[in-house]
């Protein structure tokens, strides 16, 4: 019986890497930020000097908006004149001890510049948040339910169809003090 070893090498991420990065315009800086992955590893990653481990693969795919496999994967892609991302797809952050759902609705390329989301509230829940950089601004739609926003020492409720835009660098809370589920459209606007 005759053992075959495979002699393939392991997949050349970096040219991958940084080709799916720059189709997204993004610097090395702005994927280490969104990823969670320093600027050093992914220099050494797309210069072929380091191997990323399935943690960081998984990291890098995500912040790009692509399968591990197409990382992975040496192939050029053609690229998606339409891309669909179905509601699983969707990146959410639960806050179930508030009683929120945060769906981010934007692309990761552009958090930190353009961030937008579905925010829902349960009767009673809130978003709470703290000061965001200078000059960063948010825009709230409701789409139905009930909110009341505060900012700083001001108070307001917004009315089903109205748009709340406020001041997000100084404190601000989302609260539902009706009862039943709201939910609106949130835009984040960063200096």
């Amino acid at each position: 019986m005759k053992t075959t070893v495979s002699t393939s090498s392991p997949p050349e991420v970096g040219a991958t890497l940084q080709r799916l990065r720059l189709a997204r315009g993004l610097t090395l800086e702005d994927l280490s930020r969104i990823a969670g992955v320093s600027k050093s590893m992914l220099s050494q990653i797309e210069r072929e000097k380091a191997n990323p481990t399935i943690a960081i693969t998984w990291r890098l795919a995500n912040a790009l908006g692509v399968a591990i496999g197409e990382l992975l994967s040496s192939a050029e892609k053609s690229v998606e004149t339409i891309r669909v991302l179905d509601a699983h797809e969707t990146p959410t952050l639960p806050g179930d001890h508030a009683g929120y759902v945060l769906r981010i609705l934007g692309p990761m390329e552009l958090a930190g510049k353009y961030e937008w989301y579905e925010l829902t509230l349960a009767p009673g829940g809130e978003l709470v948040s703290q000061p965001h950089d200078p000059g960063t601004t948010e825009h709230l739609t409701l789409l139905h339910g009930s909110m009341e926003l505060e900012v700083g020492s001001d108070k307001r409720k917004v009315k089903v169809g109205g748009t709340a835009r406020y001041p997000a660098d100084q404190p601000h809370a989302i609260r539902n003090a009706g009862k039943a589920e709201a939910k609106a459209l949130l835009v984040v606007i960063h200096r």
